[in-house]
């Protein structure tokens, strides 16, 4: 079956859908944008609302488009369709006026270039549409070569549907606990079921400044546990350190060293941090931890 089929079904004219295959050149960005299609849908669509000279031309003549996102050279999974409304103009500054933009900025998204030929861009209005919502993140379609062809014309090409997975693959998976390494950006924007998770541990964790390398022991039990702990510390809070005022929380990185039991005694995780402090050397004046 071909995801043309799809459209007919539904009585879309396959020849009025440009498929956009979104796999963005900055690593950070391209690693985020399922998590962001999963879990802010609004600013995924800001990403794909304003696009480069040539696929603007097409989005012009376009009236829906089906929105993918790379997997490999050969598959692209399935966000959704959505109506193409009118566009307007942008200029660098209004781009940037945009919160989903400057959300999207320290992953790696540059925006568009002013220049004297190109002085502004344009932003499309583009409307989720009900077309097989239900297999959201589960549709894999195959995508002929070249991959490098970023947009295409369903009506232009063959693009077989490959599966239909049982669970959306837009979820990343939570990789092990002792694994983790979260930048405070990553923080913002982490999968429900992280949140969900990092909020029920408790154990001992550690901040690294990336701009100097100190490190920070703590730990975390009570309110939001591990999660809690971080989002203090992410939003600019010292938590009573005096070591961590007026550090930039953007170079921050997260991890666990330890997870504890639900029902430990203070006193204990109390010892086992001190334990790391000495271990790690986080301790005044080669680390960030003033007592």
């Amino acid at each position: 079956m071909n995801f043309s089929d799809l459209l007919k079904a539904k009585g879309i004219d396959p020849k009025q859908v440009l498929i956009l295959r979104h796999r963005p050149s900055a690593p950070e960005l391209n690693a985020i944008l399922p998590t962001l299609a999963l879990e802010r849908p609004d600013v995924f669509n800001a990403y794909q609302q304003t696009q480069v000279p040539r696929t603007e031309a097409a989005m012009k003549k376009a009236a829906y488009v089906a929105s993918f996102i790379g997997m490999s050279s050969r598959e692209t999974l399935f966000v959704g369709l959505y109506k193409v409304g009118g566009s307007r103009s942008l200029s660098d500054k209004q781009y940037w006026s945009i919160p989903a933009y400057r959300d999207m900025k320290p992953f790696g998204l540059t925006g568009f270039v002013a220049t004297t030929e190109r002085p502004s861009c344009l932003w499309f209005d583009l409307e989720l549409t009900d077309f097989y919502t239900s297999w959201k993140g589960k549709l894999v379609i195959d995508w002929p070569p070249p991959e490098r062809s970023w947009f295409r014309w369903v009506n232009r090409g063959e693009f077989q549907i490959k599966s239909i997975l049982p669970e959306s693959a837009l979820a990343k998976a939570m990789p092990p606990w002792d694994e983790i390494v979260l930048p405070y950006e990553a923080l913002k924007s982490l999968p429900t079921s992280w949140r969900t998770e990092l909020a029920k541990w408790r154990g001992i964790y550690l901040i690294v400044d990336a701009s100097d390398r100190k490190p920070y022991v703590g730990s975390a039990r009570g309110l939001d546990n591990i999660y809690g702990r971080w989002m203090n510390y992410a939003r600019g809070k010292n938590g009573g350190n005096r070591l961590m005022q007026g550090r930039d929380p953007k170079n921050f990185r997260f991890s666990i060293l330890q997870r504890t039991s639900p029902d430990i005694e203070l006193a204990e995780i109390v010892s086992i941090e001190n334990k790391w402090k000495v271990r790690l050397l986080s301790r005044h004046p080669h680390g960030l931890n003033d007592n």
